[in-house]
């Protein structure tokens, strides 16, 4: 389950373009907060704290403590647009969460034991991951910050998928329940030394019988 993360804001009455730049040159960023049954929200954000919670992994994909003048609503981050150069956050969308809807959120995963592994132990073998998040489905208290994927066991030429990850409580990834065909590999142990020889031999398959016994004499 999340941990709780408690990001400040305040209600923002004046609205418009020229209200936002006047906001963020003053520090601050313009945001909203929506959902829940609730009516649409302005609010603003001082930058300097929200820009460094954006640092963190759990901004994305954690459930927020949004206090807004004092008053505690569960969000999570929906949208964020930046500066094309600055380092500058120019709006955020902020969703409330009711307790008992499920939701679906992309969660980070973190691959594990992966050097002390048979394939990571073996020379020749390159270790490929193929997703760095997952989306899940899962009701607010289930939600993880993150989903360790364990390659401990994981030996040479083995491929991991999508539905061997193991889950926490009360947490599905939707995606499988589409078919075998969703069943992605998400990690691959191949050996690249016998890719490289399988090309050289085909490129010298090209090359005329007269002309590779030139090149060996």
């Amino acid at each position: 389950m999340s941990n709780s993360h408690e990001i400040q804001a305040e209600v923002r009455n004046d609205e418009g373009k020229g209200a936002s730049r006047r906001l963020r040159r003053s520090g601050f960023v313009p945001a909203v907060v929506y959902g829940g049954h609730e009516d649409p929200k302005s609010i603003q954000l001082e930058h300097r704290v929200v820009w460094h919670a954006s640092q963190n992994e759990w901004f994305y994909s954690s459930l927020l403590n949004l206090m807004v003048d004092g008053k505690g609503e569960r969000v999570l981050l929906r949208d964020m647009q930046r500066h094309p150069y600055k380092q500058q956050i120019m709006h955020i969308d902020f969703q409330r969460i009711p307790q008992g809807e499920v939701i679906r959120v992309r969660v980070p995963l973190h691959y594990t034991n992966q050097k002390g592994s048979p394939a990571g132990k073996t020379s020749g073998v390159v270790i490929s991951h193929n997703l760095n998040d997952v989306e899940v489905s899962c009701l607010p208290r289930h939600l993880p910050e993150f989903i360790e994927v364990d390659l401990s066991a994981l030996k040479p030429g083995e491929l991991v998928h999508l539905s061997e990850i193991k889950l926490p409580e009360g947490v599905e990834i939707p995606e499988l329940k589409l078919g075998k065909e969703h069943d992605i590999a998400i990690v691959a142990a191949t050996y690249v030394r016998e890719e490289a020889e399988e090309e050289a031999g085909d490129a010298d398959a090209d090359v005329p019988a007269s002309k590779q016994a030139k090149d060996e004499d």
